[in-house]
């Protein structure tokens, strides 16, 4: 198994402290955090899709819970299986916990249970006050929404 030291990335970055011990929680997976099976998939530039297995469980068995950066997938059988005798169970039946970390500002907009499919809707949805925007020089003009784009050659020429 492979390790990585990160102690030259500490020394040069600032605030990626997270990102390092995601990547070294990463290393260390548990083989069973692979259960149930599960695709993430972008949709769009600022959507994406998580879609889990969960044959055999119903909506009011699985727990969706979002808390800051990471959604917590908790399935946990109610029914009593007592009642049927198996001459072969190939469909796993048992309890789960996964947990997703996500970046910042991605929230859950929604979740649907279909054909023993879950999926989780996530959007990114950065704040205003974070996204880019035009900083005049100089002078007293205030600074200008997010227009990046360099004045037209037309009025340069006129204001010199």
């Amino acid at each position: 198994m492979r390790t990585f030291d990160f102690a030259p990335l500490y020394r040069s970055t600032v605030g990626f402290d997270r990102l390092f011990s995601l990547l070294d929680q990463s290393a260390q997976a548990d083989p069973s955090a692979t259960w149930p099976p599960y695709n993430i998939e972008r949709v769009a530039a600022d959507s994406y899709r998580i879609t889990m297995a969960v044959a055999g469980f119903s909506s009011d068995e699985i727990e969706l819970t979002q808390h800051d950066t990471a959604l917590h997938v908790v399935g946990q059988r109610t029914s009593q299986e007592g009642e049927r005798q198996y001459l072969h169970r190939g469909i796993a039946a048992r309890s789960f916990r996964q947990t997703f970390n996500l970046a910042d500002h991605v929230k859950v907009t929604g979740a649907t249970l279909e054909n023993g499919l879950l999926t989780v809707n996530l959007t990114r949805e950065v704040p205003e006050a974070l996204k880019p925007r035009r900083i005049a020089i100089g002078g007293a003009q205030a600074a200008l929404g997010q227009d990046n784009a360099p004045a037209p050659i037309e009025s340069r020429a006129a204001a010199a």
